[in-house]
Formats: structure tokens, sequence, C-alpha cells
């Protein structure tokens, strides 16, 4: 149970370093970036049935998703504290990494201990077969 606790927050880390890799990569594009740049901020996709002309037909199925125009400024905003977000959340993650390995090593040594105390159990627990 520790060891499936402790993948989760394994792939919880690993999400999380992605998301702050792409906020970074996404500061450095905008930095190059005049200040008086607009930019395009994806806001989700579109999936409504509305009877529509061909040509808005066409269009609707080249443009799925919807964006929205805003400053650059917004958009270096959103990211820097995508960044800090994602970072936080990293920092308390290896926290409880490290908690949950700890456990993990307590449980096995307090086990190894039993073991070693009633060698009788031990024999019984190596005689049993696994299915």
């Amino acid at each position: 149970m520790a060891e499936e606790a402790n993948k989760t927050v394994q792939n919880q880390m690993r999400g999380k370093e992605g998301e702050k890799k792409r906020a970074y990569l996404t500061l450095e594009e905008l930095w190059q970036l005049p200040d008086s740049t607009n930019t395009y901020k994806s806001i989700g996709s579109t999936h409504a049935l509305v009877h529509r002309t061909p040509t808005a037909q066409r269009l609707a199925t080249y443009l799925r998703s919807q964006f929205v125009l805003e400053p650059k400024s917004v958009m270096v905003t959103e990211q820097e504290q995508k960044l800090k977000d994602s970072e936080a959340a990293i920092t308390s993650l290896q926290s409880s990494k490290e908690y949950l390995e700890k456990q993990l090593g307590e449980v096995e040594n307090n086990i190894r201990e039993l073991l070693q105390q009633d060698p009788g159990l031990a024999h019984q627990i190596m005689s049993m077969s696994v299915m």
C-alpha cells in the first residue's frame, strides 16, 4: 500500500514537472516578444450543435478550439503563476515522497525484526505458496 502511494506521488511529481517545464518554455518565448504584443490563449473547445451555412460549418470544423486575445503581460503573469504553483506542488510532493519512503523503510525493518524474533513464523511464511 505504501509502495502504491509512493508511485502515485511520483506520477504526480512527473505531471507537475511537465507543467513547470511547459510554463517555463512558454515564458522563454514570451520574453522574446515586444511588450506591446498581443497573444492568443486557448480557452477550451467548442462542441455545440447549431444549424450553420456550409461556409460556417467548414470554418467551425477548422476552428475547433476557442481562443481569446490578451496582452502579453497577462499571459506572462499567468505563466509565472503556473511556474510558482508547480514548484510549490513539487516541493510538497517531495516531502510526501520522503515521508512515504521513511514509513516503508520502518515497516520493512519491523517485519525483518519480527521474522528474526520468531524463526518458526519465518519458516511458516516461506512454506506458503503464492498464487
